[in-house]
């Protein structure tokens, strides 16, 4: 009697999902109670958000097979791999982790924040050429990953990888190549499980490997040296018939 009294007679009989757009049109009648109860917790955020890292000379997205902000943060692990004293061969950065974009003019650290808004961290580990091989053919079967400017792949309309090189090479099945990435993909993530055979890992800990960091660090020194930050599509991944 008792399981009778608490059972639910309710039962789902559908669902239906939509997309609501959330702009401007919310800020015309602000709720002055919700407001007010908000400023405390805007102040503060505001003022960890707001600083201006660098700026951006054009408008940057991410999108596959290869895109100038995928291309921007595969560049950026290499650039901060000096910290740890290392010199990666290539970077992979995947594209489902880059889930905002910069429009042109000043980056703040929120833009940033956007952009690489998970916890990950930098990774350095090695794959032999054979599993380096392995790995261009996974990237190519999803239709592209962030490279770094050391890697050319060529990939058929279907996904089939024909041709691979780094650093105007192709791969060699008896070399071991240094690759930096996020600790997220290292473990194999994403669909790139050749990953799995890594050796050698260097997985630095704690806020200072975040990857959040470098790209903030990134844009500050490009502002320090009086350069606006930009990137190119430049054959990193491309398609032919």
């Amino acid at each position: 009697m008792l399981l009778a009294s608490c059972a639910s007679h309710y039962r789902l009989t559908n669902v239906e999902r939509t997309r609501v757009l959330i702009d401007s049109r919310y800020d015309n009648h602000p709720d002055t109670e919700t407001a007010a109860f908000m400023h405390p917790y805007k102040q503060v955020v505001d003022s960890l958000m707001s600083p201006v890292a660098g700026h951006c000379a054009e408008y940057l997205s991410s999108h596959r097979p290869e895109s100038k902000l995928s291309n921007l943060f595969a560049d950026i692990l290499i650039w901060g791999a000096r910290e740890f004293n290392e010199k990666p061969d290539f970077s992979v950065y995947n594209i489902g982790g880059i889930r905002a974009a910069f429009g042109q003019g000043a980056v703040t650290y929120g833009d940033i924040l956007d952009a690489a808004p998970f916890e990950n961290k930098i990774c350095f580990l090695t794959l032999p050429g054979t599993q380096v091989t392995e790995l261009f053919r996974q990237i190519a079967a999803r239709g592209g990953e962030g490279l770094s400017h050391s890697v050319r792949l060529v990939v058929s309309p279907e996904g089939q990888l024909r041709t691979a090189t780094v650093n105007g090479q192709p791969i060699d099945p008896a070399k071991a190549y240094r690759i930096a990435t996020l600790d997220y993909v290292a473990e194999g993530n994403d669909g790139m499980t050749a990953f799995k055979h890594k050796t050698q890992v260097v997985s630095p800990q704690g806020t200072q490997a975040n990857i959040r960091e470098f790209i903030i660090k990134y844009f500050q020194a490009q502002e320090a040296a009086g350069k606006t930050v930009d990137a190119r599509v430049e054959g990193r991944f491309t398609v032919q018939p």
